[in-house]
């Protein structure tokens, strides 16, 4: 599979107001293990191979455990593995991602705001939607994992 085209250079003004919406989050007070895992977690549900090539490079340079991040997909069968604000970001992230078929119901909701104040919860939401857009972005143009330039 090639690169259809480079967004970057067609629309750098476009791209940039990605990143800012991306600084935005990375200066929020929300841990930046838990936003790469729940970056991870969006990746693995839409597919994005240059994004999970990505993602779990950064996790692992920030230090979780391999396991931890070997079962990010699997997170709810993981035991203690994910503490409970790891937990209910997750959860929260996968029915966000599928707004489509989960509609974001109540009980998502209030799940999601027992374990986040509501500052926290807007921008753990703000980082899902920004994950799903690059996460198009990258499927649509065919973006070239990392792993893949390696070898």
């Amino acid at each position: 599979m090639s690169k259809r085209l480079d967004y970057n250079q067609i629309a750098p003004a476009g791209v940039k107001a990605l990143g800012g919406v991306y600084g935005y989050i990375m200066q929020s007070n929300l841990p930046a293990v838990l936003v790469d895992l729940v970056y991870l977690r969006i990746s693995q549900i839409n597919n994005c191979a240059y994004c999970l090539d990505m993602h779990t490079r950064d996790l692992l340079k920030k230090g979780p455990k391999i396991e931890k991040i070997a079962l990010v997909q699997a997170w709810a069968e993981a035991g203690n593995l994910f503490d409970e604000r790891e937990r209910a970001a997750l959860a929260w992230a996968e029915t966000v991602t599928r707004v489509a078929e989960t509609g974001v119901p109540d009980k998502a909701y209030e799940a999601a705001h027992a374990v986040f104040d509501e500052r926290e919860l807007v921008d753990l939401t703000i980082a899902i939607g920004l994950m799903n857009a690059y996460n198009r972005m990258a499927i649509s143009f065919r973006n070239t994992p990392q792993a893949a330039l390696d070898n």
